[in-house]
């Protein structure tokens, strides 16, 4: 029996203000034991108890109380008492909740129990000192309990559903390798920090600045970064990108990077509120806007009326943004409540915290010539028909493996009902083994496995001038001799999709 199998399913049972015992359930074995809380926090007591519990633990010389003493008693690595009363109201932490909520059973608990109540539960709960996966539990209102192991089952089995679809297109497709556009370019390049005064924020906007030495090709591209990253996770594109003549510039968006995951974490800041959804989008904007006027240094000069945007995850949704993707909040109204979904993932906590502000957050720049869109969130967000009304050609890519924003519901689907029957020069590119963090790069790894199609959509945008712009007979950005990468396969899906097949 492993540790595993008896974290697989609780049971607590709870007098009012205190749990005294605990029913580890293990559907597969069809058999449960019984544990007290206070033996469960010592494997001393333990090993030492009356519980049927206590009798496996001698069995296995105390294994299992170890075990569970690690699992339940290790205080949690951050103040999720501050953390949780800073997320009050937070539609990211109830869509969070609703999550975990579908994955067991609350009894005894009332209808309306949120993040309110979670709060004041934890408040009321913890004495001194950080809390511990018991003190979670106990914090719970309610009489029992419940996580059953059969419901993480069917939760994997969805998510394999959600990515099966990709998976088979890429092992169907082949996959276009080769070398030259992977190539560090011939040029040195420069980093620079900055930060510029914008009307969107009260405080300044921070961003990097990686470019050519001398002059370059005098192009820009914006790389947009996702929730709780950071630039210095894509500075390896933006280093390919220089190498080869571009300027680049990545925003540090403020409320939903890494530093502000951090302040979230110890409870000195709340998380990402709706509003950023059209805040990000302002960032990069204003920043075009400060290359333009000079307010931004850049080491030689650019043209700022046809300029790339490229970014991941929720970068990506405000690169298609930027593209002229409206966000839409009619396919939330009543999904984002539904826990049994189909197609709910991870992502969806995201997506779902955006229903306030979705139907005002279309926010294109004509500027933006062409995206490069990895891994965006957007199954929800953007209504069927969105890509009609975008001014830039977007650059999906998806990994089969991702299962944060899985391929299937998140990019398959949606690019399929975007594109068939109209084309618009949009691509779906599927990076086979590509998950949602693998397809990054930090300065030293030069670009990582999307280094080749990136360079390759960029220059396809900048060289194609006017053309660039999507319609049914947009001229192709990717060259046909091949673009991809050795490590991670990339393949273009797109004409299969475009066909029905």
């Amino acid at each position: 029996m492993t540790s595993a199998a008896l974290a697989g399913s609780t049971a607590l049972a709870a007098p009012a203000q205190a749990i005294d015992v605990v029913q580890l359930q293990l559907p597969l074995l069809q058999t449960s034991f019984t544990v007290k809380t206070a033996e469960l926090r010592d494997p001393t007591k333990l090993i030492r108890g009356s519980s049927d519990l206590a009798e496996l633990d001698r069995a296995t010389n105390g294994s299992i109380g170890r075990e569970l003493a690690r699992v339940f008693s290790t205080p949690l690595p951050i103040d999720v008492r501050s953390f949780a009363n800073q997320a009050v109201g937070s539609p990211l932490l109830d869509q969070a909740l609703l999550l975990v909520s579908a994955l067991g059973q609350v009894d005894g608990v009332p209808d309306t129990f949120d993040s309110k109540d979670l709060a004041a539960s934890l408040n009321r709960t913890a004495a001194t000192g950080p809390l511990t996966v018991v003190d979670l539990l106990q914090a719970l209102p309610g009489r029992t309990v419940t996580v059953d192991l059969q419901k993480f089952v069917v939760a994997l089995e969805r998510l394999q559903r959600q990515q099966s679809e990709g998976l088979r297109l890429a092992a169907a497709t082949p996959a276009a390798v080769t070398t030259a556009l992977s190539a560090p370019g011939p040029l040195e390049i420069q980093r620079q920090e900055q930060s510029i005064s914008v009307r969107h924020r009260p405080g300044p906007l921070a961003a990097v600045v990686i470019a050519p030495k001398g002059r370059g090709n005098g192009r820009l591209a914006v790389i947009s970064h996702g929730l709780w990253d950071s630039p210095e996770s894509f500075e390896g594109w933006a280093k390919h990108l220089a190498s080869h003549g571009t300027t680049v510039v990545l925003p540090r968006h403020p409320g939903s990077d890494s530093s502000q995951q951090q302040a979230m974490l110890a409870g000195k800041m709340p998380p990402p509120s709706p509003e950023d959804l059209k805040l990000r989008p302002l960032d990069v904007s204003a920043l075009i806007d400060a290359a333009a006027s000079g307010a931004l240094k850049l080491p030689a000069p650019v043209r700022t009326d046809a300029v790339v945007a490229l970014g991941q995850s929720w970068g990506a949704t405000t690169v298609l943004q930027l593209a002229g993707a409206r966000p839409s909040a009619s396919r939330m109204l009543g999904r984002c409540a539904d826990p049994r979904d189909p197609e709910r993932n991870l992502s969806w906590v995201l997506q779902c915290s955006f229903k306030a502000t979705a139907d005002q957050s279309a926010l294109a720049d004509p500027r933006i010539k062409a995206v490069v869109a990895v891994s965006p969130p957007m199954a929800l967000l953007f209504d069927t028909g969105a890509a009609q009304a975008m001014n830039a050609r977007a650059l999906l890519v998806s990994g089969s493996r991702d299962w944060v924003v899985p391929s299937g519901p998140e990019a398959i689907t949606p690019m399929a009902a975007q594109i068939r029957g109209i084309g618009g020069g949009h691509r779906l590119v599927l990076a086979k083994g590509g998950d949602h963090f693998n397809l990054r790069s930090p300065l030293e790894e030069g670009g990582g496995p999307l280094r080749g199609v990136i360079l390759a959509w960029v220059n396809g945008a900048f060289q194609a001038g006017a053309a660039a712009a999507p319609g049914p007979k947009a001229p192709a950005l990717l060259p046909a001799d091949g673009w991809g990468d050795a490590q991670i396969p990339l393949v273009d899906v797109t004409d299969t999709l475009q066909k029905g097949s």
